[in-house]
């Protein structure tokens, strides 16, 4: 019995193996390829920790009437290494990762078994199993080890990169080096882009060439390779992405949340090029109704949107913006004293296994990868290059798409020189007089602060923080950008009141610590002590 890169990482057993779309020992068609390949697209995202984890959220603890919302979402909110587990939890973010790729790899064999890549039934699987087994680790060493850093990755704390198989009883795993990971997840994206195909059933849950290239573009833009980034990027949108963005007009009419939600995630829209089943209480139930003591206490508060995302000024916003400036407008909810924000993204989707009992599950759809994001990337990657005029048109497609035309609030003619003289009048932010402006610390070379290329990276920074709110995106930028955050807490009026930790930017507990169950089995854990005293 086959137990594919999961013994000693995940816990092996016969409910695992039953969910399987066949029998692992006999994927001996190109039909059963396919089906194998089902299982190589996780059921665990990571937006929902790695939300709680940035600075999208405060703490109402004072304005909740139940303040407790139970001990794995206080582990996740102070930073601990987490012993409790959830269906959005890391370890099972960890454990359903390890299973995808398990898949591929079942996938990679059995294609070579069955005549190899070059088998024209068989070459397009080939190119989304490499895909998927990228996209696993990618998720993993992201949120498992240290961000990308040409500077330290050699020696940073990595994760396995299976390539093959798993056959062994009780295997043993070196975790290697964050370098190692980066490469191979690499050579795996550009043999899998030469062989991916566009002919699914479901083409929106599944690796299409234009989902790749957004794939490889995120890859490319966290890997510091600014050119392979732009031309991925490139190929991703084609040259009329502004036909191809979110139809944000649209989801403003819909009637209520859970068909704006349902439409933001819909397989038919042109924006939205990979779609992640997501089994999800949390975030489906309360990311748009907020109806738990836990998304209630730990919420995107409007102290947040109004300083620092949604409705602070920037560069972009003549004075001041309001929701309405939006074609698809956030909703503020005000309660009494608890006041929080949301955005209606994460649809509430319930399974039945037995309707007559009423009994089932509760999953979402994730937007793993859109256009829109794509657009921003590639915005980055321009600044990087110092491409100032590429980034402004691109931000001006997202600001035309994202905003109501017309409007006295906003501007939508914006230059290089008017975003840097924009946030020469900006202070950088502190816990307590919170702005949009936040000192960057990234392990690259960029230009010394209130540079153009500095405040260009502020707004390319700061849009992505509006288009990805709820997906646990800004996590990544914050690690990636060494940006120091801070657990806040608000009174009972939603005045910032104090601050009980900080998290620097040589912070180590920005690797997520393994599960508890990995290093059980006698998987090294994350390095914990502060980087500035080891």
């Amino acid at each position: 019995m086959v137990c594919a890169a999961l013994a000693g990482l995940v816990s092996c057993n016969d409910r695992f193996l039953d969910t399987m779309p066949d029998n692992r020992a006999e994927v001996d068609t190109p039909d059963k390829v396919k089906a194998m390949l089902v299982a190589a697209y996780s059921t665990r995202h990571y937006a929902q920790s790695a939300e709680m984890y940035s600075d999208n959220m405060d703490d109402n603890a004072k304005v909740v009437s139940n303040a407790s919302p139970g001990k794995y979402y206080e582990q996740i909110w102070n930073w601990e290494d987490i012993t409790e587990t959830a269906n959005d939890s890391p370890d099972n973010v960890w454990q359903h990762n390890w299973k995808a790729i398990a898949a591929a790899n079942q996938a990679l064999e059995a294609i070579e078994q069955l005549g190899g890549k070059d088998d024209p039934n068989l070459s397009a699987s080939y190119g989304e199993a490499l895909l998927c087994r990228a996209y696993g680790h990618f998720v993993l060493v992201n949120i498992f080890c240290l961000n990308y850093n040409k500077a330290t990755s050699a020696t940073d704390q990595g994760i396995p990169y299976m390539e093959t198989v798993e056959n062994g009883l009780n295997p043993q795993y070196e975790r290697g080096n964050v370098a190692d990971v980066y490469e191979k997840i690499e050579k795996d994206i550009e043999e899998g882009l030469k062989y991916v195909k566009d002919n699914y059933v479901a083409p929106k849950y599944h690796f299409t060439r234009q989902a790749a290239y957004a794939f490889a573009t995120r890859f490319y833009l966290f890997y510091e390779k600014w050119d392979k980034a732009i031309e991925a990027a490139n190929n991703c949108l084609g040259t009329a992405p502004q036909t191809i963005l979110r139809d944000n007009d649209a989801l403003s009419h819909q009637p209520d949340i859970q068909t704006a939600a349902a439409m933001y995630v819909a397989s038919d829209q042109k924006c939205n090029l990979l779609l992640q089943t997501n089994m999800s209480p949390y975030m489906g139930r309360n990311t748009w109704r907020n109806t738990s003591g836990a998304a209630k206490r730990y919420a995107f508060t409007t102290k947040i949107a109004e300083t620092e995302v949604l409705y602070a000024k920037q560069p972009w916003m003549k004075n001041g913006v309001t929701g309405s400036s939006y074609r698809f407008p956030p909703r503020d909810y005000n309660a009494s004293t608890l006041h929080y924000t949301l955005v209606w993204k994460v649809p509430n989707l319930f399974e039945y296994t037995d309707p007559v009992a009423g009994r089932g599950y509760t999953q979402t759809i994730v937007a793993t990868f859109t256009t829109d994001q794509v657009l921003l990337e590639r915005a980055e990657a321009y600044v990087m290059k110092k491409e100032y005029d590429l980034a402004c048109e691109d931000l001006k497609l997202w600001i035309n798409n994202t905003y109501k035309p017309g409007n006295e609030r906003i501007t939508f003619d914006i230059t290089p020189q008017s975003i840097q003289a924009f946030y020469a009048g900006v202070p950088y932010y502190t816990w307590d007089e919170p702005t949009t402006k936040k000192h960057l610390h990234p392990g690259f070379a960029i230009e010394e602060e209130g540079s153009v290329q500095e405040s260009m990276l502020h707004a390319v920074l700061g849009a992505k923080r509006i288009e990805t709110l709820a997906y646990g995106y800004r996590w990544l930028d914050i690690k990636r950008y060494g940006i120091e955050i801070y657990r806040r807490h608000v009174d009972a009026v939603s005045n910032l009141e104090s601050i009980s930790d900080t998290m620097t930017p040589n912070d180590l507990r920005r690797a997520f610590q393994v599960p508890q169950r990995a290093r059980d089995a006698g998987f090294e854990p994350t390095k914990r002590a502060d980087a500035e005293n080891e």
